[in-house]
């Protein structure tokens, strides 16, 4: 029984202006990647950076990330595309869903180290300056898998239970009305986690690349247990009694913690330049 309290699915995820689509999961990720920019670019120009270097360094990140992020999720979901009555033409068709938030990530990182080389930027400064951006616009892009309801937690009857129709509902669960909104907690969790992290590295200027060390460890942190919640079985199922994902988390955690540490003995304080071979300028993080 649907509960009078439960966060309905939309009706439908795409709308027809004409003979063009729009997809609500494509506008998602579109808004977070204008969001991002426009909040790195401020936050770059605050740090002493040139107006317009980071919308430069985005036509090299954006498309990088949106191939890094398609392939992680075609490598953990591979049963999706391949195989018997699958299509493996699919994989081009990103607005039908699925991106890999690290394989974004990962790309994304080689394609902003690029675009700073070709600026004389550096790197690390620039990782600090975008990391906290990147969870307003995961925040915002988590909204496209309400629009193709999917990715949602295990059943559940309190109020903020989230609708999903017959057709969307997994396997085993068809009898099942309304389910954790997976994509409602991690937009709530990044957002809680932006703000933390701004305060952070006011409060004890960081540098060196551990505003970007912290974005990781707090995102998978909150990654790890929204993933124990999701019922949805397509992708490489379970290593050692945990989700892929879940390993993938704990992994990159440690990992930046490491890098958090091994930094702040290293090289203590904020970066004293954002480009590199460049003179000191000490500025204002907003």
């Amino acid at each position: 029984m649907i509960l009078p309290l439960s966060i309905p699915s939309p009706g439908e995820g795409v709308w027809h202006i004409g003979a063009f689509p729009i997809r609500g999961y494509a506008l998602c990720i579109v808004l977070g990647i204008v969001a991002a920019v426009w909040l790195s670019e401020r936050r770059w120009i605050a740090r002493g950076g040139k107006p317009g270097e980071i919308s430069d360094v985005a036509l090299w990140a954006v498309p990088f990330g949106i191939i890094g992020a398609r392939l992680y999720h075609v490598a953990t979901d591979h049963d999706l595309y391949f195989g018997a009555g699958r299509s493996a033409w699919n994989v081009l068709y990103v607005w039908h869903g699925g991106l890999g938030i690290w394989g974004g990530v990962a790309g994304g990182a080689l394609g902003a180290w690029l675009g700073a080389r070709s600026r004389k930027m550096d790197f690390l400064a620039l990782a600090d300056v975008i990391a906290p951006t990147l969870l307003v616009a995961q925040a915002i892009g988590r909204w496209g898998n309400w629009f193709n309801q999917e990715l949602y937690g295990k059943p559940t009857d309190l109020p903020w239970g989230l609708e999903i129709d017959p057709s969307h509902r997994v396997p085993g669960y068809e009898h099942v009305a309304t389910f954790q909104p997976t994509f409602l907690y991690e937009c709530l969790w990044n957002l809680a986690a932006f703000a933390l992290l701004l305060w952070l590295e006011r409060r004890f200027q960081l540098g060196f690349g551990r505003v970007m060390a912290l974005y990781v460890m707090f995102y998978t942190a909150g990654r790890g247990w929204i993933e124990m919640l999701r019922i949805d079985t397509v992708e490489l199922n379970h290593v050692l009694g945990l989700r892929f994902n879940v390993w993938t988390s704990i992994v990159l955690f440690v990992a930046a913690l490491i890098f958090f540490l091994w930094s702040q003995r290293k090289h203590p304080g904020r970066n004293p330049s954002i480009y590199r071979d460049a003179e000191p300028v000490h500025t204002v993080v907003t």
